[in-house]
């Protein structure tokens, strides 16, 4: 059995689907081929939005796969829905893999809605940051399971988290695969075992269609490498004290046994973030330059404190405003507790460090102006929110500007970012075949 040899096929895309066109998808798939593919509503979103399963297959064992659970990610929901095409045409596989697949292509519609600005232009940076928006980890599909320690205590699961808890209840999955994507870094992966042997197979993956290994920081401070670019999933209870969530969908799927994947695939190729040789300066000196994330902080506080007074939208973009400036504060404390700051640092971790920072200051900048906007568009149109408009949006085009004069790399063809999700999914069902054969 070998995962890459599926890995060619093409999504039929070069954009990335809106909710509703996702959705009616999905709904003639199943009308299409109804012995095939059954789809299940298995709850709603905070804004009232149908959430579906759909269940292709029909071995012994259950797999749940879960696109989209944070809604600025939406490669997911095109390996979604290239999974479920693949499955129904080839029955062959479907018997290799001895799974029932469980497939929500949208975990998070609500979220999703509020990114649709930039579906249309993938790898665009100005419209993603201009039209960006993702919750704070509280807020998030994917870091609202219950979380129960010693020390601390999260029972606060949103009610897309719930759907999926009712699915993974319902069917006892075997394996769990959650579609992740990022931005500039290479590609990596999580595992809630440590399974070497799984690891490499994964890594071998996205070289197949040239994309690069992610080599600099981990996603995570401290996280545990199996194999280069393939980490052991953090505990939730490491991550949900630290920034007041809850546990993770690996968190919860332990309580089945379940192996967990979770795939992270980027945005932009820049062959450096694989570079592994030394760049003659030390690793503090190269996290301390990232200490500029300190402007933005400044700067957005400064904002909101100008229009405190005069903001009349309940919007979400305040929250998230608000809520990721206090994670972005907490990341800082964490790096500066990290070991050996004086080893010499790479040129991936150089690299990603100085794009982090881009990164840090545009996603919520543009969150920030879309909140203003808000207010605007309601006819609230008071001097202080015009002029941190106006005072705003040239910082951005400032920090846009020195961001374009680094660019993260080439935008990478969508196709080439579903086939290292699906290869690495199905890696993942076969390695568990081949345990159970």
């Amino acid at each position: 059995m070998n995962a890459a040899e599926h890995m060619s096929r093409d999504p039929g895309c070069a954009v990335f689907p809106t909710v509703d066109a996702l959705q009616a998808e999905l709904q003639e798939l199943a009308a299409a081929r109804p012995d095939q593919v059954r789809l299940c509503r298995i709850g709603d979103s905070r804004l009232g939005e149908p959430l579906h399963a759909v269940t292709v297959g029909d071995g012994p064992a259950d797999a749940v796969v879960i696109a989209g659970p944070h809604p600025n990610e939406p490669v997911g929901a095109l390996t979604a829905l290239t999974l479920i095409k693949l499955l129904c045409e080839d029955s062959k596989l479907q018997a290799e893999l001895g799974l029932r697949w469980h497939v929500v292509a949208c975990a998070d519609p609500d979220g999703a809605r509020l990114n649709e600005g930039w579906y249309a232009r993938p790898g665009d940076r100005r419209a993603y940051a201009e039209h960006f928006y993702r919750p704070d980890l509280a807020d998030q599909v994917e870091w609202t399971f219950p979380l129960t320690t010693d020390a601390y205590r999260f029972d606060q699961p949103l009610p897309e988290t719930q759907a999926l808890m009712r699915l993974m209840d319902g069917v006892r999955p075997s394996l769990v695969c959650s579609l992740h994507n990022g931005e500039y870094q290479g590609a990596f992966f999580y595992l809630n075992r440590h399974d070497a042997t799984l690891a490499r197979r994964l890594a071998a993956l996205p070289g197949l269609e040239g994309l690069p290994l992610h080599h600099g920081e981990p996603e995570l401070p401290g996280a545990e490498p199996i194999v280069p670019a393939v980490y052991l999933t953090p505990p939730g209870a490491q991550v949900g004290k630290a920034f007041g969530s809850g546990g993770s969908s690996a968190d919860y799927s332990a309580a089945f046994g379940a192996l967990h994947l979770v795939t992270e695939v980027p945005t932009w190729a820049d062959e450096r973030v694989a570079d592994q040789s030394p760049t003659g300066r030390t690793y503090g000196q190269v996290l301390a330059e990232g200490a500029a994330r300190r402007d933005l902080i400044d700067t957005i506080l400064a904002g909101m404190r100008a229009v405190a007074g005069d903001l009349s939208v309940r919007s979400p973009f305040r929250r998230s405003t608000e809520n990721t400036l206090e994670t972005f504060r907490k990341l800082g404390e964490l790096e500066e507790t990290m070991p050996d700051l004086a080893r010499p640092a790479t040129v991936a971790e150089e690299f990603g460090n100085r794009q982090m920072l881009h990164l840090m200051r545009l996603r919520p900048l543009g969150t920030f102006l879309r909140m203003l906007d808000a207010e605007i568009a309601a006819g609230n149109l008071t001097s202080a929110v015009r002029e941190q408009r106006r005072l705003l949006a040239e910082q951005f085009e400032t920090w846009y500007g020195q961001a374009e004069a680094d660019p993260p790399g080439l935008p990478i063809e969508l196709r080439k970012l579903v086939a290292v999700q699906l290869g690495a999914a199905l890696a993942a069902a076969f390695h568990l075949a081949e345990g159970a054969a």
